[in-house]
């Protein structure tokens, strides 16, 4: 094993928030600290602590301290202002490395990196023009999507080691960018103690439903992850509708944050009551495998090709059956034990691949066993510290 060792994380965002990249940042930090490695990450003014982390937070905009950056124009004071902080940690601490979640984290960490004279790993978790055609802020062929295009080559250039979320995503960086060298796949993965299907008994599990308003003798959908369009919510509430009007005895939890109340409109629009889909809001990552023992079915619609979906671990890992569009993404998670629905973005399909998991419901449990399997064998947070420490160790041996 190597040597314990001083790691700096970049993450440009309001860590830590409960959902997607932020799990991923707080379960290799968890990894490292396991193999004795000291961990600091720097991260945006707001978000939440968590027990045993070394954070430090950047200072917050001049204007409004209490504001919650998103995808706007203000990102980039924000960076800036983390960029700042990262070169004073980076001086002061003199860190052994540095590992730089999403592009901007790469982008700094590299500058800072060359500065300091210490080698830096990019952790990509998607490509950054993938993810800005599928929000809607650029276009495709348009002037901006080409100069955005060409910074994301350069930044995808700069670092020694990038480690990609997905095999996919390697697969990407390759054919779409030719960065072959120094790319290692390190699959999102799951904390299998903590997401459990045990982690509730069956009376626990009965009266969380009835506290929630779930009505006895349905199945029961659910989601949990952010609330976006892009993560396919109105494809989902559309199927909820087909599967009504199928007259199928079924109820959704539909978990997660922001656009509750726009999301809930839609629903109502649909003609679903507030018995058959639940919004519950945000819910802590601390909770999220007590709401989801709640559950029979899970689904993940997410639309994007190019991001993972960490929820799916999620769900594996409790032993739910899985619907997610046929994407390689979902192929890669869950292998020959998804039930996926295709073509993409189509609210149909997911309403018929889950209509062949209610029907069967034997088959669907044993499917749910499967998965909880499969992410035994192969995305366990453990297994996934083992290899990111031996990329480290590439690295100090240079």
């Amino acid at each position: 094993m190597t040597r314990p060792g001083r790691v700096l994380i970049i993450a440009p965002t309001s860590f830590f928030l409960d959902y997607g990249c932020h799990v991923r940042i707080l379960e290799e930090a968890r990894a490292l600290q396991a193999r004795g490695h000291r961990v600091r990450i720097v991260t945006y003014y707001l978000g939440r602590d968590w027990p045993g982390l070394e954070i430090v937070r950047s200072r917050p905009t001049p204007w409004r301290a209490d504001y919650e950056v998103g995808s706007s124009r203000h990102k980039i004071v924000f960076d800036l202002l983390l960029a700042w902080r990262v070169l004073q940690e980076a001086v002061r601490w003199r860190p052994d490395l540095i590992h730089g979640h999403l592009h901007e984290g790469a982008l700094i960490g590299s500058i800072v990196g060359r500065l300091v004279r210490r080698p830096v790993v990019f952790d990509l978790q998607g490509s950054l023009t993938g993810e800005m055609l599928d929000h809607g802020f650029v276009r495709r062929n348009s002037p901006a999507y080409y100069w955005w295009r060409r910074l994301e080559g350069r930044i995808n250039a700069m670092p020694e080691v990038i480690v990609t979320s997905t095999t996919h995503g390697a697969d990407l960086l390759a054919r779409g960018f030719g960065r072959r060298d120094g790319v290692y796949a390190l699959p999102d993965s799951v904390n299998l103690d903590f997401f459990c299907p045990t982690c509730l008994t069956k009376a626990e599990r009965a009266a969380q439903r009835a506290a929630l308003g779930l009505p006895q003798g349905r199945t029961v959908i659910v989601y949990l992850g952010l609330l976006a369009d892009y993560q396919g919510i109105p494809q989902l509430l559309e199927a909820l509708a087909l599967l009504r009007a199928q007259g199928q005895a079924v109820a959704s939890l539909v978990m997660g944050f922001p656009g509750v109340e726009e999301y809930r409109r839609q629903a109502r629009a649909l003609g679903l009551t507030g018995q058959e889909v639940i919004f519950t809001g945000k819910v802590s990552y601390e909770l999220a495998p007590q709401y989801l023992a709640l559950g029979d079915l899970s689904i993940a619609p997410k639309l994007s090709a190019t991001e993972g979906s960490g929820k799916i671990l999620n769900y594996m890992a409790m032993g739910l059956p899985v619907v997610a569009y046929d994407t390689p993404v979902s192929r890669e998670y869950l292998g020959p034990h998804g039930c996926y629905a295709k073509p993409l973005g189509s609210a149909a399909a997911l309403a018929n691949a889950l209509t062949s998991l209610l029907e069967d419901p034997a088959a669907a449990r044993a499917q749910g066993e499967r998965l909880r399997a499969r992410a035994q064998r192969h995305f366990s947070w453990t297994r996934t510290g083992r290899q990111l420490v031996r990329i480290y160790d590439g690295l100090w041996r240079l």
